[in-house]
Parts: C-alpha cells; sequence; structure tokens
C-alpha cells in the first residue's frame, strides 16, 4: 500500500489485533483480489537505521504469510518500540497477529452475510 487513504481505511474499518511488538490491522477491500501490506514504523522505534532494519524484516515476515491470506485483503502492519529491542518476538506476535486478525475479518465478514441474508 501506498496511499494514506488505503491505510486509513485500513486502520479505521479494520479489524485490529495488538502484540507486545506489533499491531496489525487488516480489513476487505472488495473486489480487488491483490493483498496489499502497509508497514507503520514510527520514530520512537528509533534512528532511521532502527526503523529500516525492522521495516526489512516486516516485509520477509509478512510475504510467507501471504499465500494463506484472502484475495482482496488489506493488512496495515505497526510496529511498536519493542520490536527494535527485541527482535526474536517479532517473528512469533506477526504469526499470532496475522492469524487472528484474517480469523476476527473473516468472522466479521460471516456476520455481515447471515445479517444480508438471502
Amino acid at each position: 500500500m501506498r496511499s494514506s487513504e488505503e491505510f486509513r481505511e485500513a486502520v479505521r474499518r479494520g479489524v485490529r489485533m495488538g502484540r507486545p511488538t506489533l499491531v496489525v490491522h487488516a480489513t476487505d477491500a472488495g473486489p480487488d483480489p491483490d493483498v496489499r501490506v502497509g508497514f507503520v514504523v514510527s520514530k520512537a522505534v528509533g534512528n532511521a537505521v532502527t526503523r529500516n532494519r525492522v521495516k526489512r524484516r516486516l516485509r520477509h515476515l509478512t510475504a510467507a504469510a501471504l499465500p494463506s491470506t484472502p484475495p482482496g485483503t488489506r493488512v496495515v502492519v505497526r510496529a511498536l518500540p519493542r520490536a527494535a529491542t527485541s527482535p526474536g518476538e517479532v517473528s512469533v506476535d506477526l504469526d499470532r497477529a496475522w492469524e487472528k486478525a484474517m480469523h476476527r475479518l473473516n468472522e466479521r465478514q460471516r456476520r455481515v452475510s447471515r445479517r444480508a441474508g438471502p
């Protein structure tokens, strides 16, 4: 994701799953078949070198989760300051948060489709 509008929509409308090192926001974008992922790593995480290291690590870890992600999903991964100081936790936290966020998104879609009815 590149536009601030996509980020904003995923964060505001999507489901949220927090862990000690990061927060995952996910939403369904509708008919677009592509899965898009964006990263937010603020200055609170560290200096530029540290932030870029965290972003590279997140990109690498996220690539493994993409095949199991439903088409049309938009995901924002927001790193917390602990992501820089506890890199070993980031992998586990991302896996658990991603899985839980996809589960919550799926449950939300089921409820909406049940309300719509036949």
